[in-house]
């Protein structure tokens, strides 16, 4: 994905370096020309660094880079990255257990008396598995498992993109909501301003006055929501993408129509509805692998390859002892200091009621859990199916309201022809019917606005579920997206 942040927010101070460095003592300069130059580069730094931040504030960040932060920061993908790790560990444990272990150590000491096995000066020991019949269906288990915490990441992943989809999307109707309403409260102080003047003059009743007041104050009121939604919302985009920049603010990155909506394209992930679903159905399918393997072991034999090698202490009393009873059977005059041995060792489990009943645990949990990821997909594909049927029903308000805002737009401009040259078949029009229409045009296109908004939140759930949300996003990492316009009436 690529980052195409307008512009650099970083911390000024970061590229600063002591370059500044006293002169030397040999060279003769005026008394307060150092203390002049620190003083002009201080002021000349501080500038710059004011600048830079007042710069920062102002940064815009599209959709792209505000998601690609966000996975690269998000403590939740970072933990999921970790059980993949961990996963891909587990999967390694269980392929070596074919592989020999060796271990190394001694036993240094003095002994008195006799003993089989004095103490030894270094001990070298291994061993591995060579067959067991469970053994695989653990190693298939391990690899489901990793495939579901992969399929699990890839969920928290596109989790983290959809919360921060909604946060810039709702960060844009914000904006866009405030320079709207900032309008209106231009045109409704105008409005006040007309009808003050007309009821002055007898023209109107003072009930007009009250009535363009009421209007004034409740746009007063819908702009100090509207900031307080900024606030909120900025703070939380910039809390999931991880810059503290007290004016964020974002650009418009959404295109017309994102997501399919015939259920004939192929949206699945390895067939099922979405990842986390997969995921759902590999970690019952090596939960099913753990319960084949622990149903295998009885009557099945477990072969084991051991060789170990000791090298005694010859001091030892002990060692003395036993050399005179190796004599005294032998005849031989020395006993060998090392010993060595090898072998395979086979084991047949006949009867164990513990792993018996854990095998049937084991089944019993992998049956509990492909159930449960069979849940999963049927409510999937149910919601996928509503929010499709959703979606159909959010664009057709969306165009009725752009209609409805364009029609307003023709009013007004019909209105503003008949101030110019006077209508002659019908009532005269007047200044605050301009200021009214006006208002009423910015009503519309707030309602634009909001219709927009709430599709975008709808196509932005269905790529989630779908699995199409973070494919759609480097697909259009560069595009910029169609968003209503704001003419100037």
């Amino acid at each position: 994905m690529s980052e195409d942040i307008t512009m650099n927010v970083g911390h000024p101070g970061d590229k600063l370096s002591s370059r500044m460095t006293s002169l030397p003592t040999t060279r003769k300069t005026q008394s307060r020309l150092p203390t002049d130059i620190v003083a002009y580069l201080s002021c000349a730094l501080a500038l710059w660094a004011l600048f830079a931040l007042a710069s920062a504030a102002n940064a815009q960040i599209s959709l792209s880079t505000a998601v690609d932060l966000a996975l690269r920061s998000n403590p939740r993908v970072q933990g999921a990255q970790a059980d993949v790790a961990k996963a891909r560990a587990q999967l390694s444990e269980a392929r070596d257990a074919y592989i020999p272990a060796i271990s190394a150590g001694m036993n240094l000491g003095d002994s008195w008396g006799y003993s089989t096995n004095p103490p030894t000066l270094f001990t070298v020991s291994g061993g591995s598995l060579v067959f067991s019949a469970s053994q695989s269906s653990y190693i298939r288990s391990a690899r489901a498992g990793m495939d579901a915490a992969q399929l699990e990441l890839d969920d928290i992943r596109a989790a983290v993109a959809e919360d921060t989809a909604l946060a810039f999307a709702a960060l844009e109707y914000d904006q866009q909501r405030e320079k709207a309403v900032s309008q209106q409260i231009g045109y409704a102080n105008s409005l006040v301003s007309i009808v003050q003047s007309r009821v002055d003059a007898g023209r109107d009743p003072a009930i007009e006055l009250t009535q363009a007041r009421l209007t004034a104050a409740q746009l007063r009121l819908a702009a100090l929501n509207t900031e307080d939604d900024i606030t909120e919302d900025r703070e939380h985009l910039a809390r999931l993408i991880g810059l503290s920049i007290a004016a964020l603010s974002v650009d418009s990155s959404f295109p017309a129509n994102p997501v399919p909506l015939d259920t004939a394209v192929d949206t699945t992930v390895h067939g099922y509805a979405n990842a986390a679903v997969a995921s759902a159905f590999a970690n019952a399918e090596a939960k099913q692998q753990q319960a084949r393997g622990d149903a295998r072991f009885r009557f099945l034999p477990q072969v084991n390859l051991f060789s170990q090698f000791n090298f005694y202490a010859t001091f030892s009393d002990s060692f003395a002892q036993l050399q005179k009873v190796y004599q005294a059977n032998t005849g031989q005059t020395t006993l060998n200091s090392s010993e060595g041995a090898f072998g395979v060792q086979i084991n047949i489990p006949i009867m164990d009621r513990a792993r018996s009943s854990k095998a049937r645990e084991s089944a019993d949990d992998a049956a509990h859990a492909f159930h449960d990821a069979q849940n999963a997909q049927m409510s999937a594909l149910d919601g996928q199916s509503r929010l499709r049927h959703s979606i159909t029903e959010l664009q057709l308000q969306a165009e009725v309201a752009e209609l409805k805002q364009q029609f307003a737009q023709q009013q007004l401009d019909i209105l503003e022809q008949q101030l110019k040259s006077g209508n002659l078949n019908g009532p005269q029009r007047n200044p605050k019917d301009e200021k009214n229409a006006r208002i009423a045009e910015r009503d519309n296109f707030l309602g634009v606005l909001e219709a927009s908004y709430q599709l975008h939140q709808a196509e932005i759930h269905l790529m989630r579920q779908t699995g199409q949300l973070l494919t759609w996003l480097r697909a259009t990492a560069s595009a910029t997206a169609p968003t209503p316009t704001s003419p100037h009436p």
